[in-house]
C-alpha cells in the first residue's frame, strides 16, 4: 500500500483506494451474506430470490455487480503495469487466480476433508472470479484501451452464436443449452452443481467467457473515472452508458433471454448497466459530494471483500457441520434466537441472515482498523 494519493483520480484517498468503489464493494458483500443465508429457505422474501430460470431479481445482481466492481479495480492494478502485457504482470495475474481459485476449491471441501472426491464439485463463485479476473487481465494487457469495448462486444455475440447454433431445439433451457453440454464433457456430470435436479454448474466453464465481458465492462467504467477525475462529466459518463447498457440488454433480453445461470450476454449488458448506474450514484454521494461519514460499515467489507467472503462461506458451513441435539447450529439459532421473536417467518428469516452479517462484520472490522488488507 502506498499513503500518497493518485494523483491520476482525486477521487482516492491516501491509500490510493477510490472510497466510492469500497462502498460498493461492501454493500454487494452485505447483500450477498444476506441471500446466501437465510434463516429458512420456506421463508425468503421475493427480491432475496435469484429467477427460478430466466429472469432478473435483485439477488442475480449481486454476483456481476461483484465482478463488475473487480473490472474497475482492475483499471487502477493494472495500471502499475501501464496496461502492458509482461512476465512480472502475467506472474502476478496467474498467482492471483490460483489462490482464489484455490480459495473457492477450499470452500467446496471445507469442513469435509475426508470425503469421496469423485464427487467434489469443482468449479463456484471464486473459481469463477478468479477465471474471469485472470482472462479479463489477460484482454486488457492484450488489447489496446480504445477496443476493449470491441473485444467485449466479440466475446458476448460469440456467445450467443455458440449457444443458439450448437445448443439444439431449445438452446435456453436448462436441459438443451450447450453450456451443461460443454461442463459435463470437460468437468463430468459427478463435479458439477446439482442443486437444478440436473448436474448443471451456474458456475461452469462455457459460461465464465462471458462473465469475463462483465469484468472487461468495470474495467471501461474504471477507465473512464481515471480519465475524468472527480467530476460531474464522470457522474455524466457512468449514468449515460450505463442507462444505455441496461437498456440494450433488455432489448437483447427478447432473443437471447436474461438469465443468470446461463450468464447469457443480455444479462451481462443488463447487469453491468445497472452496475455502472449504482456505480455513478455512490461516486456522486461519496467522491463528489463527499458525504462519508455512513460509509464506515460498508468499508469495512469493501476493503476485504474477498476474505470476508471466504470467512461467511466457512462460518455458515461450520454451522450446518455443528450440530445441538438433533439440529444444527445453523436451525438451532433461527430456531431458537430470530423465530420466537417474530409473527412472520420471513422477517425472522430474514433477522438471521443480518445476524450473519453483523458477526462477520465483527472480524472484518478488526483487520479494518488495524488497516489490515488481505489480499488474494
Amino acid at each position: 500500500m502506498t499513503n500518497k494519493k493518485n494523483s491520476g483520480t482525486r477521487g482516492t484517498g491516501q491509500s490510493g483506494r477510490l472510497m466510492s468503489l469500497d462502498v460498493f464493494r461492501g454493500m454487494t458483500v452485505a447483500f450477498m451474506i444476506i441471500v446466501n443465508t437465510p434463516g429458512t429457505w420456506s421463508h425468503v422474501y421475493a427480491p432475496l430470490r435469484h429467477a427460478p430460470w430466466h429472469g432478473c431479481t435483485p439477488t442475480d445482481l449481486v454476483f456481476p455487480s461483484f465482478l463488475f466492481i473487480a473490472g474497475v479495480a482492475m483499471y487502477y492494478s493494472l495500471k502499475k503495469y501501464n496496461f502492458e502485457f509482461s512476465g512480472s504482470s502475467l506472474f502476478r495475474i496467474l498467482r492471483r487466480v490460483a489462490l482464489i481459485f484455490a480459495a473457492g476449491l477450499f470452500l467446496n471441501i471445507f469442513p469435509h476433508f475426508a470425503r469421496d472426491y469423485s464427487t467434489l464439485r469443482i468449479m463456484g463463485v471464486l473459481q469463477r472470479i478468479a477465471l474471469a479476473y485472470g482472462l479479463g487481465a489477460v484482454v486488457i494487457l492484450l488489447v489496446k484501451r480504445n477496443y476493449i469495448w470491441l473485444a467485449t462486444a466479440i466475446i458476448l455475440l460469440s456467445y450467443w452464436g455458440l449457444m443458439y447454433f450448437f445448443g439444439g431445439t431449445s438452446p435456453y433451457t436448462l436441459e438443451g443449452n450447450l453450456a451443461v453440454k460443454v461442463d459435463q464433457a470437460i468437468l463430468g456430470a459427478n463435479h458439477l452443481y446439482k442443486g437444478f435436479g440436473i448436474p448443471f454448474d451456474p458456475e461452469g466453464l462455457l459460461s465464465t467467457l462471458p462473465a469475463i465481458a462483465t469484468v472487461l465492462l468495470g474495467f471501461m467504467a474504471g477507465n473512464i473515472i481515471g480519465n475524468y477525475g472527480t467530476t460531474w462529466k464522470t457522474v455524466g459518463y457512468l449514468a449515460v452508458i450505463g442507462a444505455a447498457l441496461t437498456a440494450a440488454g433488455y432489448l437483447w433480453g427478447q432473443y437471447f433471454p436474461i438469465n443468470k445461470p446461463l450468464w447469457t450476454s443480455s444479462y451481462v449488458l443488463y447487469a453491468g448497466g445497472i452496475g455502472m448506474i449504482l456505480l455513478s450514484l455512490m461516486f456522486t454521494i461519496v467522491d463528489i459530494w463527499g458525504l462519508k461519514g455512513w460509509t464506515g460499515f460498508f468499508n469495512t467489507f469493501g476493503t476485504n471483500a474477498m476474505f470476508t467472503y471466504l470467512l461467511a462461506g466457512i462460518w455458515t458451513k461450520t454451522m450446518l457441520a455443528v450440530k445441538i441435539g438433533e439440529v444444527t447450529l445453523y436451525n438451532w439459532i433461527f430456531t431458537h434466537i430470530c423465530s420466537p421473536l417474530f409473527e412472520q417467518q420471513k422477517i425472522a428469516s430474514l433477522m438471521f441472515a443480518i445476524m450473519q452479517v453483523v458477526f462477520i462484520w465483527m472480524f472484518g472490522y478488526i483487520l479494518y482498523r488495524k488497516k489490515i488488507i488481505i489480499r488474494f
